[in-house]
């Protein structure tokens, strides 16, 4: 008997541990659900369609490149690519050297990140949401690469490469990255004012835009303009390029939902139907000014529609789309017509499209967001709410005129150090043999 109880008694000390340990874990269950609840956890749908917006994004770039690359006479067809995607390349080195920091860094007074991002430091590691905060990084990257290039479609066919790459380097440091931490960073000025930006309306179109004309005024006219013959020299191709910026959308608006849910699916519904709207505003007032609808007034009308789609998509419901599609529509179509008149020589129209349409988008944004859609349940002008177009009223002329001012600086500079302009004789013979040494044609 002795022996059973000796064999026993390792049991009962088992047992009797084993209890302990279950009473301690039953009493730590809690604490480690909490701290499991407060660790960020990823989820691979939402990093899925983040990294496929980033692609598709990327798209926009190239796409963009088409768009504005047939809209130039054909002399100059391939420095126009060049300039598209070289913003890409050399902004997306800036993004990750300095630039991500600046816009998205720890706020110093709400105007500008600091420097916890230099060369993506720590970035790897983290996370953002419920993303890796490296898929919101590129994602973003592809904006800030986008935003230049834009740009560049207003002093087409008359300025020179290496001024060209210096003057988007200091504007995208100096302009784009601060704008993007007003807007969207945490603690950004204009974002604790109550502005809304969803996916760029604001902080890469209109100042963009804005810029856009800035250095169209400042660099002059194309020589013979607009006596001469300045017209599209492959339509088919701007066509493309309107379609593959219209794909290319979905992942810069759906996208910058960051999740892929009712929001995502609420801004790509609101983006395709604002492009088509667009479309067929711009068509209706350019038949009823100039007696036919064209090719080229469709490809701009679904880019205006998009544009002021862009800062609204996933704050209102999906019937605003069609009026800020309409409106965008007709409006930039009259702005690019007015062009003429104000006498200013923007070459792919890009104040007229994306100024104009970013505004425009901007404070509509402020009339038709709903409470269920927006930060703090913050209602639009037809809910009632006077605060939010107030907020936005104030972050476009903010923004605006930052821009603008900011612009002028970096071109004096830029000018002051290096000629931006091509001489008469290169203008004349194009800017793909003369700069680049290449053609875009054999004849």
């Amino acid at each position: 008997m002795g022996s059973r109880i000796a064999r026993s008694s390792p049991s009962r000390a088992r047992v009797r541990a084993a209890a302990l340990a279950a009473l301690a874990f039953t009493s730590l269950a809690p604490a480690l659900a909490h701290a499991d609840d407060a660790a960020p956890k990823l989820d691979s749908g939402d990093t899925t369609w983040l990294l496929v917006s980033t692609a598709l994004v990327m798209l926009m770039t190239p796409g963009l490149a088409l768009f504005y690359g047939g809209m130039v006479r054909k002399r100059n067809v391939l420095s126009t690519f060049v300039h598209s995607l070289f913003s890409l390349a050399l902004i997306s080195v800036q993004w990750v050297v300095f630039g991500y920091s600046l816009a998205f860094g720890k706020t110093h007074g709400g105007l500008i990140g600091g420097a916890e991002f230099l060369f993506l430091k720590g970035v790897a590691y983290q996370t953002k949401g419920t993303t890796p905060h490296l898929a919101f990084m590129a994602f973003q990257m592809m904006f800030a690469g986008i935003t230049p290039a834009l740009i560049s479609g207003a002093f087409a066919e008359r300025v020179r490469f290496g001024p060209y790459a210096l003057f988007i380097l200091l504007w995208s440091t100096f302009v784009y990255d601060p704008v993007a931490h007003w807007v969207w960073a945490d603690g950004g000025w204009l974002a604790r004012f109550g502005a809304i930006d969803f996916a760029g309306g604001t902080v890469v179109h209109l100042s963009a835009g804005l810029s856009a004309l800035v250095c169209a005024i400042l660099i002059g006219k194309r020589l013979g303009y607009p006596g001469g013959k300045f017209i599209p020299h492959n339509l088919t191709m701007t066509v493309t390029g309107a379609g593959l910026l219209w794909f290319g959308w979905f992942g810069f608006n759906a996208g910058s939902a960051l999740a892929a849910g009712q929001s995502a699916a609420l801004a790509l519904v609101t983006t395709h139907t604002a492009a088509a709207a667009g479309t067929l505003g711009w068509l209706a007032a350019e038949a009823k000014h100039r007696g036919k609808p064209s090719a080229l007034g469709a490809a701009s009308g679904l880019v205006a529609g998009l544009v002021a789609i862009t800062p609204a998509a996933g704050f209102v419901p999906p019937w605003a789309a069609l009026p800020i599609g309409l409106l965008a529509g007709v409006i930039c179509y009259v702005a690019v017509v007015l062009k003429g008149r104000l006498g200013y020589d923007d070459a792919l129209d890009v104040f007229g499209v994306h100024g104009v349409g970013g505004l425009l988008g901007a404070l509509l944004t402020g009339v038709f967001a709903q409470r269920a859609f927006t930060p703090g349940n913050v209602p639009g002008l037809l809910q009632g709410g006077t605060k939010l177009l107030l907020a936005q009223l104030v972050a476009v002329a903010a923004a605006g005129t930052y821009a603008v001012v900011v612009t002028v600086a970096v071109w004096k500079l830029v000018d002051a150090i290096t000629t931006i302009r091509v001489v008469d004789q290169d203008e004349r013979e194009g800017l793909d043999v003369t700069l680049h040494g290449e053609e875009g044609y054999w004849e």
